[in-house]
Order: structure tokens, then sequence, then C-alpha cells
């Protein structure tokens, strides 16, 4: 679901703002290497992917509003693809995908993946049962 032209926030009907987002976040821990233009390769872990981004922890500070490019492992098969650093909050960084390649493709089936895989150890932690 995309929302284009509005705002990123939305106000719900208790009057609480919403971050409405185009797609959902998966908790995901796995090394990330970020490669920015003009410096030395950062490394982080990272803390939820989308299809349309990665959150990492990193110790180093990256340009805000640069491209970099983005290395990592995920269970579906290895990803490359270049990604604007959108936000920052301390040592939380947010990176927002640039370009349609195959690393797209691994990406979506790994979000469906964890998906599946975060529904069913909710479940079981709340014990309930999935039909």
């Amino acid at each position: 679901m995309e929302f284009e032209g509005s705002s990123p926030f939305e106000i719900s009907p208790g009057r609480e703002f919403v971050e409405a987002r185009r797609h959902p976040r998966y908790k995901l821990e796995v090394e990330v290497r970020i490669y920015p233009r003009n410096a030395a390769v950062v490394r982080g872990h990272s803390v939820d992917l989308s299809e349309s981004g990665l959150s990492a922890m990193l110790r180093v500070e990256v340009p805000l509003g640069e491209v970099v490019r983005l290395e990592f492992a995920l269970p579906t098969g290895e990803v490359e693809i270049h990604a604007l650093v959108r936000q920052r909050s301390a040592f939380r960084y947010g990176f927002q995908f640039v370009e349609a390649s195959s690393a797209q493709d691994v990406i979506g089936r790994a979000c469906r993946q964890l998906a599946v895989e975060q529904v069913t150890s909710e479940s079981q932690a709340t014990g309930s049962v999935l039909s």
C-alpha cells in the first residue's frame, strides 16, 4: 500500500499519530557492511528489514542523504543493494532501497519467510494456535 502525496503519518480515530509505512518491518539481526561514497567500509548489525528498507545500528557516522552500497546475508541469499541514508536516531540508521534489482527478489522472499516465522513465534508465546 502506497501513500503518494500524503504525510507519512495518519491520525487514528483516537487522535493518536500512527506511522503509515509502505511495507511491514520484520525483526532481523545480521551483519551489515555499508560502503559510503568516499569513506572506508562501515560495519553494523541490522535491527529490522522491510521490502523497501533496512535499519541498522552503526558505531560510525554515515552522512544523511548519501546513497551507499549495502551488503548483508539473508536466509534466502546474499544481498548487495544501493540505499539512501534516510534517517538517524543516535546509533540507529534507516536506509531506503533505491534500486530495483535481483536483490529485491531475495529481500522479498526473506520478508515473507520472516513474516511467517514471527507470526508463528508470537502465537507460540501467547499460547494461540494457528489454524
